[in-house]
C-alpha cells in the first residue's frame, strides 16, 4: 500500500510516502513552523512526491492528522488531503494527532501505560492515556494540567506530546516519576502513514476533531490495529 501522510496540525508541516510493502517511508520532508502551513504544504506536497517518485494515480489513500491541534493548520491539511483526494479518486483517512504521537511507544512493547499530551494553552491540555498495547484507557479529552495526574492510577505512564515536558516539570513529588519523557512539537509523519494503512476508510474519517465543548465528540484509538516497521 501507497499512502501519502500530511501533518499540520502543530508546529509542523510535514508530508511524507509509506510503502507498507517494503515497510519503509520512501520520502519525507518536515518544516518547523507554528504558522504559515497555508503557503508551504502544497510545495512541500509536491517536493515528497516527486522525490517518491510515486505518480499520485499510484497512491492507494491519504492519511491526515485531524486534531486537536490549531484551527487554521488544521484546515490546511485537511483541505490539502480531501483536495488530492478528490482530483486523485483515492480514499482519505483522518487520525488523531494524539494517536500519531502515542503510536511509536506503543510499537515499542512495553506494558507502561503512555500518557500523549498537547498543550492547549491556559494551563490546560488536551490527552489520551493508553495502555501499553495500545487500548484506550482514558478517551481524548481537555483538561486543566493537573487533572491529568488522575491518570497515576494506571501505574507509572511514558509521557509523549508537545506538552509531554510540562507535564514533566509538573510532575508531582510524592509519584512515581515518569519512565520516559519525548517531547516533539509535531507527530512523527511516518507514523501518521503507518496508522492510515491501519485504519478503515469507513472509521477513520478525515474531519476536524475537536476536544472543546460543544463539539467534544471523541474518536476511538486505531492504535491497537497500527502495524510495526522494522526497528
Amino acid at each position: 500500500m501507497l499512502i501519502l501522510a500530511i501533518d499540520t496540525a502543530l508546529d509542523a508541516c510535514a508530508a511524507g510516502v509509506l510503502d507498507t510493502s517494503s515497510a519503509s517511508v520512501i520520502a519525507q520532508q518536515s518544516l518547523a513552523m507554528k504558522r504559515g502551513h497555508a503557503e508551504a504544504l502544497v510545495p512541500l506536497i509536491a517536493q515528497v512526491m516527486a522525490q517518491s517518485g510515486v505518480d499520485y494515480a499510484a497512491l492507494d489513500r491519504i492519511a491526515v492528522t485531524t486534531g486537536p491541534g490549531s484551527f487554521t493548520g488544521l484546515r490546511v491539511g485537511l483541505s490539502a488531503a480531501r483536495g488530492i483526494g478528490l482530483a486523485a479518486d483515492k480514499p482519505v483517512v483522518g487520525l488523531t494527532t494524539l494517536a500519531a504521537y502515542a503510536a511509536p511507544l506503543v510499537s515499542d512493547n512495553v506494558g507502561a501505560p503512555i500518557i500523549a499530551a498537547i498543550d492547549a494553552r491556559h494551563d490546560h491540555l488536551y490527552y489520551q492515556v493508553i495502555a501499553g498495547d495500545g487500548t484506550t484507557l482514558l478517551r481524548p479529552r481537555v483538561a486543566p494540567l493537573d487533572e491529568v495526574f488522575d491518570a497515576l492510577e494506571h501505574g507509572a505512564p511514558r509521557l509523549v506530546g508537545n506538552a509531554a515536558a510540562l507535564l514533566a516539570q509538573r510532575w508531582p513529588a510524592d509519584a512515581p516519576p515518569p519512565l520516559s519523557v519525548l517531547d516533539a512539537p509535531a507527530p512523527d509523519i511516518a507514523w501518521v502513514g503507518w496508522l492510515g494503512a491501519a485504519v478503515s476508510p469507513g472509521s477513520a474519517p478525515a474531519r476536524p476533531f475537536y476536544l472543546r465543548a460543544p463539539d467534544a465528540k471523541p474518536q476511538s484509538s486505531p492504535l491497537r490495529f497500527a502495524p510495526q516497521p522494522p526497528a
